[in-house]
């Protein structure tokens, strides 16, 4: 797993949206997610019947790009990862009581183990610029 750096740590923990890429038979999909970062690990939100989550049950690696643009002060993260997918159990509920805490729209529109899962994004290649 790749470490990220203070300055990586910081920008992570401040920002909440994200867009995350997936593929299948070599046709890109990338949309805005919701995220948090956790551990070393982004964790993102997702429904069963989303193109995303069918993407990573046929191909299990996701890119993330994470960024701020203000001119001539653009900030990033680029990742990219492999994808576990947390649906129930002790790490699901530990995910699930975060992402309640830092979002008004989990605590609208709750929901239970295997009724939505989230994605574990184990991280195996990034990039950054404009970081501390």
């Amino acid at each position: 797993m790749i470490e990220f750096t203070r300055g990586e740590e910081e920008f992570l923990q401040s920002i909440e949206e994200a867009r995350i890429a997936t593929s299948h038979a070599d046709i890109p999909h990338v949309k805005p997610v919701s995220f948090i970062y956790h551990d070393n690990i982004i964790f993102i939100a997702t429904d069963y019947q989303t193109r995303t989550f069918k993407n990573i049950k046929i191909n299990p690696k996701a890119s993330v790009a994470i960024d701020v643009y203000e001119s001539g002060k653009h900030r990033a993260i680029c990742i990219q990862g492999k994808v576990k997918i947390i649906e129930e159990g002790q790490e699901f509920m530990q995910m699930y009581k975060m992402f309640e805490n830092k979002f008004t729209w989990v605590r609208n529109e709750p929901w239970k183990e295997n009724e939505a899962p989230f994605l574990k994004i184990i991280t195996t290649n990034k990039t950054s610029w404009g970081l501390k």
